[in-house]
């Protein structure tokens, strides 16, 4: 899950943005998905669940501002456990704070059991690197050992063929 808040901020707090300066907001994925766009907006809000793991990009676009104005972008990007809402839940259900508290550790755990399970698989995907790239390096020695000898072989014959030839020999 991931949500993700956006608003205009004028860096001068005494002067506000005239109604004509908004953005254009785009979030895409990984693949180039767009999870969300948003057009002439000054504010907003995105709420998604990653399909796709990878970094998920925003970007943040003005067009022409007539009078041009300086302007900064107030962007709050929350994901995982992070992202639920823990205080609507306790008041929606009614439960104490432990309970939410308690709530909040299963999440954490869950989301690190999780990520456990990908650092074992890629841990697997890089042994099998490993392994292979061994293997392919022993199978280089090994063709460079003899290619090496065969040419010590071959300068020792044509030494003695010449020595032979020069009655040396």
């Amino acid at each position: 899950m991931t949500v993700g808040n956006y608003s205009i901020v004028s860096p001068n707090e005494a002067l506000h943005l005239p109604a004509s300066h908004k953005i254009y907001v785009t979030v895409t994925s990984p693949k180039g998905h767009s999870q969300h766009h948003a057009e002439n907006v000054e504010s907003g809000k995105f709420v998604f669940t990653a399909m796709e793991s990878g970094d998920y990009t925003t970007c943040f676009v003005s067009p022409g501002f007539r009078p041009p104005a300086k302007f900064a972008v107030d962007f709050e990007w929350k994901s995982g456990v992070e992202a639920k809402d823990w205080t609507t839940i306790a008041k929606r259900g009614q439960i104490n704070m432990l309970e939410v508290e308690v709530g909040k550790l299963l999440d954490v755990t869950e989301s690190i059991h999780d990520e456990m399970f990908e650092l074992r698989e890629r841990e697997r995907e890089m042994q099998e690197l490993n392994r292979s790239t061994n293997s392919r390096m022993a199978a280089l020695s090994l063709l460079s050992f003899v290619f090496t000898l065969s040419v010590a072989g071959l300068q020792l014959w044509h030494l003695k063929s010449f020595l032979e030839r020069k009655k040396l020999l």
